[in-house]
Order: C-alpha cells, then sequence, then structure tokens
C-alpha cells in the first residue's frame, strides 16, 4: 500500500475509504470488432484515381491481420495498385497481376512516385536502442543484420493493475533517488514561508489558497453586472480575507501571490522535481507492466524518407478464351480461324510483320534500319532475310541482313548468338540482326563473329499484346542500343572506380562505328559484386537531361540534399572494394528506356594472412 501511495494510485475519498487511480490513456485502445464503419470513403475522402479503388485502411487491416513483414501478397486484381501500394509500406512483400495494360501503367507510377515511412526494424541497432528504452532494461549486444522478417519496433499498450504496481521495486529505487532532492527544496520553503507543510500539503499554485465562501464572493463579483454590486461584494471579500483589495489590485485567481521571491522559485523548483518523478514513476509502471504490441503504430525514424524497393512489370500473351460449340465440345478460336484462312498463330511470323513495317531504330532518329524487303528463309535459327540500302536510300548499295527471332517467353543467350552467327555467315548474309525481349549478361559482350557484325535489337514489351496491338510502324518496337564505352581504373587503398564515356552505336548506313558522349545516358547502375544470376544495384548515377533533381524534388515532394545529389548525378563512380566474385556489372540505360548490361572481370582483393602467436 505505502507503494501505490507513492505512485500517486490511491486516492482517500472519505475518512473511511480509499479508491484506485486509473487514467483515460491506459484504456485508450479497444479491440476492432468484425463491423470496420470506419473504413469508408468520406465526403472529403482522397479522390480515387481508379473506379473500383478500394480504401486503404481496409487493405492495411486485412495484411496486418493475416501477415508479418517480410511474407508474400498476392493481389491478381491489381486495378490502381492499393494492395501492392500498402504492401510495400508495410514491409511486404508483392505481386499484383492485371489484364489492362492502364491499371498497371497506373499502379506503377503510384508505386514509384510515393513516399513511405520508415519503421525501425527489430533487427537493427536503432531497434534495439529503442526498445531498451520502452522496456527500461539493458541494450542487447547481440548482432544485428536489418532483417526484416524479425519485425518492427511496435508502440503498445500496457495492462496496469495495482498488483503489477505493487510489485514494482523500481518505484521505491526511484522514490528513494527524487526524495534527496525534494526534501532539502521543502525544507527550506517552509522556512521561506514560515510553513510546517508535508508534502501532501504544498499547493500546485504559488500561492495560500482561499477558503470556499472567499471562492464564491470572487466569483460574484466578477460577473457583477454594475459597479455598484462590485464595490458590495468586495468589501465583503475584504472582511472574509481580512484585507484592503481595491477593484484594481483585486487577483483573478481564489488565491494570494506570494512576494517573497525565494519563495516563489523553491516552490517552482520543488514542482519541477515532483512532476519529474512523477513521470519516471509512470514510465516504469508502463514498462513493467503486461502490454499488447499494436502491430500497426510502429515507431518512425522522421529523419529518413523511404521509397519504393526495385520491382519488375512483365508481361504475357493475352489468355485465350475457350468456347463451347453445339456438342458442349470446346473450340479454340485461335485454331478455328486457322483452319479458315490457313495463317497460323506464328508468333515469328508477327514479329516480321512488325519488323518490317517499324524498321530498326538505334539511339539517333535519323539512323534507323528500314527493309526494302523481307522474306522467310529456311534456317534453323535465321528466319528471314532482310534488304536494306548502305548509304543513301535510293543509289546505296544493296545489303543482305539475317534476320533471327528469340524466343517469346524466354532470354537470348550467347551460345545462341554464336550459332545464328556462324549460320549467317555460311549463306553469306552481311550483318546479323537479333531480335528478343531480353538477352543474358554475357551475351551483351558479343557484337561480331569474323566479319559478320551483330545488332542486338530489343523488342518492345508491346509486343506481347500483338493481338491488340496496331501495326501502324509507329513507336520504337525493335530499338538497338550500343555497347557503352567503359574505363576501370585503380583508385586508392586497393580500390577501384568506373568511368562512362557514353556509347558505341553501329551506323548500317555508313558501316562505321561512332561513339556517343555521357549525354546520351539518362542512367547507369553497377553491381559491385556480380553473381552471374541477378543484378543488384549497388551504385547508381543519373546523367539524365531536363533536370533530373528537379523532377526527383517534385516525385518525392521533399528536398533533397543537393550534396548528396551531386554525387549521384556523375559519369564516374565512387571508389569501392574490388568484388569478391571477380566481375562486376554496369547497366546502362538511354532516354528512350532501352538498357544495356556489360560484365567484367576484376582480380578479386588479396586476403591478408596474419600469423598466429
Amino acid at each position: 500500500m505505502p507503494r501505490l501511495a507513492k505512485a500517486e494510485r490511491i486516492k482517500r475519498v472519505s475518512e473511511t475509504q480509499i479508491r484506485a487511480v486509473k487514467y483515460n490513456s491506459e484504456r485508450s485502445v479497444t479491440p476492432i470488432n468484425n463491423r470496420w464503419l470506419d473504413t469508408q470513403f468520406g465526403a472529403f475522402a482522397k479522390e480515387k484515381v481508379y473506379v473500383v479503388q478500394t480504401s486503404l485502411k481496409v487493405i492495411q487491416r486485412c495484411i496486418l491481420m493475416t501477415t508479418d513483414p517480410g511474407d508474400l501478397v498476392i493481389d491478381p486484381t491489381c486495378g490502381s495498385g492499393t494492395t501492392a501500394y500498402v504492401a510495400e509500406q508495410w514491409g511486404r512483400r508483392w505481386i499484383t497481376i492485371d489484364t489492362s495494360r492502364v491499371a498497371l501503367a497506373l499502379a506503377r507510377a503510384r508505386i514509384m512516385g510515393a513516399r513511405y515511412p520508415y519503421y525501425l526494424l527489430a533487427d537493427s541497432s536503432e531497434g534495439q536502442l529503442k526498445e531498451s528504452k520502452i522496456t527500461r532494461t539493458t541494450p542487447s549486444k547481440s548482432k544485428t543484420f536489418n532483417n526484416i522478417s524479425q519485425g518492427f519496433v511496435y508502440e503498445r499498450v500496457p495492462h496496469i493493475t495495482l498488483k503489477s504496481i505493487a510489485n514494482n521495486t523500481e518505484i521505491d529505487v526511484i522514490w528513494e533517488n527524487f526524495q534527496e532532492k525534494l526534501e532539502p527544496l521543502r525544507e527550506k520553503l517552509n522556512k521561506a514561508l514560515k510553513k510546517k507543510w508535508e508534502e501532501w500539503e504544498i499547493p500546485r499554485e504559488p500561492g495560500d489558497p482561499w477558503p470556499e465562501k472567499a471562492v464564491k464572493l470572487l466569483q460574484k463579483i466578477q460577473s457583477a453586472d454594475t459597479e455598484k454590486k462590485k464595490l458590495a461584494g468586495l468589501k465583503n471579500l475584504n472582511t472574509e480575507l481580512k484585507r484592503k483589495y481595491t477593484l484594481d489590485d483585486i487577483p483573478e485567481k481564489p488565491f494570494d501571490m506570494w512576494t517573497d521571491k525565494t519563495a516563489i522559485d523553491l516552490h517552482a523548483k520543488w514542482w519541477k522535481q515532483r512532476i519529474a518523478r512523477q513521470k519516471e514513476i509512470d514510465a516504469s509502471i508502463a514498462a513493467k507492466a503486461d502490454f499488447e504490441y499494436l502491430y500497426d503504430k510502429p515507431y518512425e525514424d522522421k529523419k529518413k524518407v523511404r521509397v519504393a524497393g526495385p520491382f519488375t512489370v512483365e508481361s504475357l500473351s493475352p489468355h485465350r478464351v475457350m468456347g463451347v460449340d453445339e456438342n458442349d465440345e470446346l473450340i479454340d478460336p485461335k485454331k478455328a480461324v486457322q483452319s479458315n484462312t490457313g495463317n497460323g498463330d506464328d508468333f515469328a511470323q508477327m514479329i516480321l510483320e512488325n519488323l518490317k513495317t517499324a524498321g530498326v531504330q538505334q539511339a539517333h532518329k535519323e539512323d534507323k534500319i528500314d527493309f526494302s524487303s523481307l522474306t522467310p528463309w529456311p534456317g534453323r535459327f535465321i528466319c528471314a532475310e532482310g534488304r536494306y540500302r548502305k548509304g543513301d536510300s535510293e543509289t546505296g548499295d544493296e545489303k543482305r541482313a539475317a534476320v533471327f527471332i528469340g524466343p517469346e517467353f524466354g532470354t537470348v543467350s550467347r551460345p545462341d548468338l554464336v550459332t545464328a552467327a556462324r549460320e549467317a555467315g555460311d549463306a553469306d548474309f552481311d550483318t546479323l540482326i537479333t531480335c528478343a525481349f531480353n538477352y543474358d549478361a554475357h551475351s551483351s559482350e558479343f557484337d561480331k563473329l569474323g566479319r559478320i557484325p551483330i545488332l542486338k535489337a530489343r523488342m518492345n514489351a508491346d509486343l506481347h499484346m500483338a493481338d491488340d496491338l496496331k501495326n501502324t510502324g509507329k513507336g520504337n518496337l525493335f530499338v538497338i542500343f550500343g555497347e557503352p564505352d567503359i574505363d576501370i581504373f585503380d583508385a586508392e587503398k586497393d580500390q577501384i572506380k568506373v568511368k562512362i564515356n557514353g556509347v558505341d552505336v553501329f551506323h548500317p548506313n555508313t558501316g562505321e562505328v561512332r561513339s556517343d558522349g555521357a549525354e546520351g545516358i539518362a542512367c547507369w547502375f553497377i553491381d559491385t559484386d556480380y553473381n552471374e544470376e541477378s543484378f543488384f544495384v549497388r551504385h547508381a548515377y543519373f546523367l539524365g537531361a531536363n533536370d533530373p533533381y528537379k523532377a526527383l524534388k517534385t516525385t518525392l515532394k521533399a528536398e533533397i540534399n543537393q550534396d548528396a545529389w551531386e554525387t549521384l548525378k556523375s559519369d564516374t563512380s565512387r571508389s569501392f572494394d574490388k568484388p569478391k566474385s571477380g566481375r562486376i556489372a554496369v547497366k546502362v540505360i538511354n532516354h528512350l528506356g532501352d538498357e544495356v548490361m556489360k560484365v567484367f572481370r576484376i582480380e578479386p582483393k588479396k586476403r591478408q594472412m596474419r600469423s598466429r602467436k
């Protein structure tokens, strides 16, 4: 019971009764039932960007109820990307799907342009410090790995009972520590005012409280509507208090302010320590009590701005809808068309039709291959023969190009290019043009076999949607992005740097290779320890035109440190250690969105041998 009294958790309400003291802040959370009326779109809610857009709070609540950080969330009906947006915010991995390219474009723009709060990870040094502060324990010294699957540091609701307070011995320690400061101040205050106040008798305001009758008289004076009534009330008040107040100096509050400045200062110091003691005790009570985590309220680091992690947008050919005939047999509409017209559903044929119309675009619009003819070729890898003129489109020498088309769903590898180039050489072609959606890393290093130059054209993803794509010849459906010109040189402390000089582009009209400067590059990235399986962005640099710094500030709706940005807008990388794998990869993206990756072998850093004593 004395411990409860020290914690201000019992109050005397009569001569024979005491009651427990509880606070609203300790009972501020209520369970959520199965009626989520707080998730509805209101009249002043955020404007929808999609017709069937769901409220963020609905998706958030579902994800928080059923998943943990690091789990995978899948939404087969993407829409405006609300599920992906919420999953990204709360540290969940996600996959979202839609049949509409409009929906995917909206979702992509929404996720890329969003800012997210940075929550403190439980498996981090900052999270360990925050956890120790909340629980009032010694910080953990275990090694941290910033693993998001360990969760965040969450706010919690204490279940405070009189039993938990009575068993909290830390309250006695806090009490004794503060008594060493409070008691000398109380003795000095009593001496200055010639009082014998105990701790509970010291008034909250620096003055002597008035009796109840005097308080009522003051209220009547303040509410009187005539001066005569105020003077009458003032006379009764002076009689009650044995004072000589006038209407000008009568106090606004029902107590007399002390005139002793020393006493006023002592009183303020005493109450400052008194309040600090109560806060310390309350914090101890909350830390030692049982509690529940609030999984929708992790602690946030306000000093950090987080944006979306890397993600990809992939497209597949439209699904086929199977009909039913009069005998309840499935009908494949594609086969029906083939049997009636004789034209098969041939991916290569579709690509050749678009290739003949659109041509092959290079980095500059004037450097374009326009075919005068494009006919099938009975080869194993070569599927067509294309003819174009070198130099002038009317009088230039005619050249023959072998056309190789990669798989509809897959990646072209270097061995495929080698075999196709040999076949093109045996058939006496002048050039090999390959068309594919994706090339592996090693194929980017292969640009010529003997006398046969190899032009690697990347096909636009819209060609996956060939049935819905009108063949107008407009747009860059087949684009050749040339070889990047890259230098690697040594830096201090056995480190290295990468410098990008530009992009080498083969020009078929003139038969020469030109080098464009770094101004033709929008951005470039470095994987400083490439594992030959996946490209991991460890360095990012931006050389784009039209002030990308301003565009970044607009997108993030925040100020970006100018000095930090200058380190990113560069054609020369920062220094980094030599890779343990012996390889680095550099990926370059131009202003059309086309990319090429080049892999370099680097002698790995030698390990230093240490002798044991």
